[in-house]
């Protein structure tokens, strides 16, 4: 069970507030200071720290992967969850510890916990030196200068046009064959559970000519696969004359012309067939059958959809303010088997333990996901986070053992359907992408079908970034396991 837990983002009751993060890599190309970034949550906050990385690059920075080597220091947090905050000021912690040595480094936090923190941080605590925001990575440069200066850097103003189309990302951690692109920034929904309206401010979307233009760039480079990133993605909607969604929908008679998420999938499925076009995250209240359609029509565009359904009881997803009921939420997954087939991945988001649940309500949840049949899902229970409406309006009432059996409960569920799903695939022919070696034996590859799976075959000699069609002959609930027949 552990291995499964590992392999397929299943998460253990015991893990279930952890949190990824990635950290910079060493790069030498003579500059005069070395840049450390530690990212955390979620991938908009990893394409961030590329971004931030660029910015620095302009600004003298190589980057390094040993902090002790660092110049400058940026932890890229996340404030979604409890344990990622409670890691981030461990991390602090032993940042500072190197500092006393080293007085002239600078440590700076940067992401979601800027804008709720910044005060403790910097005033109150006095761990960092500076404090931006999610929109404000261009003056960091200014903000270590400052900081090296002595005066503390703060900037956490939130924008309602900033997108860094213009700013062309450095690549972290990349494996050369699959990148993320921005393409929008900010969140108009306002979950009850949720900091990120608060955080990362309102929906602004990118000029969907840079982000083609970018898909073409990482293609020339070599790279095959894209994944383009949003809060929610299916509300994608640009003008040449406003980015701003809430008042582009004030003004639309007045614009020249309105492209939506389903225009921009088809827009970067014809950079080339031989780039594969993911996306993430879709939220079901902003899904369209166009979209579905635009997915069936294009074979570059993975047949896979992550849509959160966070519960599966309708009263708990309007305390949740998430919009639509599980009546909705059925007709969009109906739509999606009508128009890509079964054969379309659909993963999911749950929360175990939301205020006020109750058993009937917890059993509806798991019930869902016996309708719905989830290849894989990212599985939590509820924390709650300071400055949520959630956290102002309703009791955390859920004792904390409750919420752990809940969750065990929910991902005992998911590793049955992860398997029952991955049997259907068994005997079947599959085109799937090399990423590089498996982690347990060089002797095999790894790759991902259209559907997001994660494919193992024998070494024969396939590079990173080949397409191979697969037969698949055997599963576990975490991976598919294949032999090449072309």
């Amino acid at each position: 069970m552990e291995n499964i837990i590992k392999d397929i983002d299943i998460i253990a009751p015991e893990e279930a507030q952890a949190c990824d993060f990635k950290t910079t890599q060493e790069e030498n190309t003579g500059k005069s200071k070395k840049l450390y970034i530690e990212s955390y949550g979620c991938q908009m906050n990893f394409s961030d720290s590329e971004i931030v990385a660029s910015i620095m690059k302009e600004n003298g920075f190589d980057t390094t992967s040993d902090f002790e080597q660092a110049d400058v220091i940026f932890l890229n947090t996340c404030s979604i969850r409890e344990k990622a905050e409670q890691t981030v000021r461990k991390r602090l912690s032993q940042f500072n510890t190197i500092k006393k040595n080293k007085p002239e480094m600078t440590i700076g936090v940067l992401g979601c916990m800027a804008e709720r923190l910044k005060d403790k941080l910097l005033e109150e605590e006095k761990i960092v030196d500076v404090v931006v925001g999610p929109d404000a990575y261009r003056d960091l440069p200014n903000l270590v200068a400052a900081a090296e200066d002595g005066s503390k850097g703060v900037n956490t103003f939130l924008s309602r046009e900033e997108t860094y189309a213009d700013i062309s990302p450095v690549r972290l951690n990349s494996n050369g064959v699959s990148a993320f692109i921005s393409i929008m920034r900010g969140c108009d929904n306002m979950c009850s559970f949720c900091v990120v309206p608060f955080t990362r401010g309102r929906e602004r979307s990118r000029d969907p000519h840079s982000i083609v233009n970018e898909a073409k760039e990482l293609f020339q480079k070599g790279y095959k696969e894209v994944t383009l990133l949003g809060q929610n993605v299916d509300s994608y909607k640009w003008s040449p004359e406003e980015n701003n969604k809430a008042r582009l929908n004030k003004k639309e008679e007045e614009v020249s012309a309105v492209v939506n998420f389903a225009n921009l999938l088809e827009m970067v499925a014809k950079v080339s067939p031989q780039l594969r076009i993911r996306f993430s995250t879709s939220h079901p209240k902003d899904i369209t059958d166009e979209v579905l359609y635009t997915m069936k029509k294009y074979d570059n565009i993975c047949k896979y959809i992550h849509l959160p359904v966070q519960s599966g009881n309708s009263r708990v997803l309007e305390m949740m303010n998430r919009t639509y009921d599980r009546d909705w939420y059925l007709d969009r997954v109906r739509a999606i088997r009508e128009i890509l087939g079964d054969e379309c991945g659909i993963s999911s988001d749950m929360i175990a333990g939301f205020c006020t649940e109750t058993e009937e309500e917890h059993q509806d949840t798991l019930s869902i996901m016996d309708i719905v049949k989830y290849d894989f899902s990212y599985m939590f229970f509820y924390s709650e986070r300071p400055g949520t409406l959630a956290a102002k309006k309703y009791a955390d009432d859920i004792p904390l053992e409750v919420k752990k059996r809940r969750l065990a409960e929910i991902i005992e569920k998911q590793s049955a359907l992860s398997l029952e799903r991955n049997k259907l695939d068994v005997g079947k022919i599959q085109e799937i992408l090399i990423e590089g070696t498996s982690k347990r034996s060089e002797e095999q590859l790894k790759g991902r079908n259209s559907a997001n799976k994660v494919v193992i075959i024998p070494n024969n000699g396939l590079k990173a970034g080949d397409y191979a069609m697969v037969r698949i002959t055997d599963c576990s609930p975490a991976t598919l396991f294949g032999e090449i027949v072309s």
